[in-house]
């Protein structure tokens, strides 16, 4: 049996990072722990929000028929492999491009993309 896995972080894809992390914070009475041009992180709102930069970012329109919304769960877990091949086995996939070696992204059967991280690393 694998060890479950835990929610740490919803992270937001914006323009402007530590404007929308100063938002948040001030919305729901966090904290910005982290803030910086490209990413930035509130916590003390019941999980840990963070906010990465993209460039270009295009909003999902309101109503969102199309479902465009744009966000990313990072999960923790004992071991990435092993996580991975959970997904996997639940029906998600984890595709052949990795931004780094600390973390896999992965994607749910609807195609989301979402971030296995280890736990140590929390």
């Amino acid at each position: 049996m694998t060890a479950p896995l835990a929610w740490k972080m919803l992270t937001l894809d914006c323009p402007d990072p530590p404007a929308l992390a100063a938002f948040y914070a001030q919305l729901l009475g966090g904290d910005v722990a982290h803030a910086q041009e490209e990413y930035a992180m509130v916590t003390g709102v019941g999980t840990t929000l963070g906010f990465g930069q993209v460039p270009d970012h295009q909003p999902p329109g309101w109503p969102n028929e199309r479902g465009t919304k744009q966000y990313h769960l990072d999960l923790a877990c004992v071991d990435i492999d092993e996580a991975a091949a959970r997904v996997v086995e639940l029906g998600g996939t984890i595709p052949d491009e990795q931004p780094g070696e600390t973390w896999r992204v992965a994607l749910d059967p609807a195609g989301h993309p979402f971030c296995l991280t280890d736990a140590s690393r929390w």
